[in-house]
């Protein structure tokens, strides 16, 4: 499975070859630091961790210095390290990975962190319809009863109630690259991929297509 650490930039348009307008998310997708490849013998199963970006030495972790270290780049620790399981894989520690490990036409899997909304109620967050507005209604924006009087006499687990939205890991499924920018080491993927702009992706093959079409 191929993948690589991306950063949002936002989104535009882009015309393909038969003149369609095309929405498109731009990404900045590497260039990525092969820190470490953990194989079966040592580790139980085989993955490759990534590490996109720079920051200071100084302000980075011993664990952080340590991979740097073994990937040859220890005064320049990555901002964001992630791991991609990949059973047949070729790659070394220290390699680098840029943005034409994916090609137009293939469908990959954007994961990320949706923007946070913080403390909301049930229409909000689960999309209630709320109480009646009319004569005698007595509340609007509330769930109404959540529980029972008699047996079990319980909330049941997982009721949707008030709570904290948002800020949650969320992968968007068989997104289309429409273009690759290996020059600028940039993605142009077709739709919204979770997270605001800046945020820190993971772009992987697709799990659920293996085919390549535009």
């Amino acid at each position: 499975m191929k993948g690589i650490i991306a950063k949002k930039l936002g989104m535009t348009q882009v015309y393909d070859d038969k003149g369609v307008l095309i929405p498109v998310t731009v990404l900045q997708a590497g260039p990525c630091t092969v820190m470490d490849v953990l194989t079966n013998e040592r580790n139980g199963y085989s993955s490759v961790l990534l590490g996109f970006g720079t920051k200071k030495a100084k302000n980075a972790g011993k664990p952080l210095l340590g991979l740097a270290k073994k990937a040859g780049i220890e005064n320049n620790p990555p901002v964001a390290i992630r791991e991609f399981r990949d059973p047949e894989t070729e790659l070394k520690t220290g390699d680098v990975i840029k943005a034409d490990v994916f090609a137009t036409g293939e469908y990959v899997d954007a994961i990320g962190i949706v923007k946070g909304k913080g403390f909301q109620g049930v229409v909000r967050r689960h999309n209630f319809s709320g109480g009646p507005a009319g004569h005698g209604g007595g509340w609007q924006r509330r769930s109404g009863s959540i529980g029972q009087k008699e047996l079990p006499g319980n909330i049941i687990k997982g009721k949707r109630m008030p709570g904290h939205m948002g800020n949650v890991p969320r992968t968007i499924q068989n997104l289309i690259v429409v273009k690759v920018s290996p020059d600028e080491n940039l993605l142009f993927i077709k739709g919204a991929v979770p997270g605001p702009t800046g945020s820190i992706l993971s772009v992987r093959s697709a799990i659920k297509k293996s085919n390549k079409k535009k």
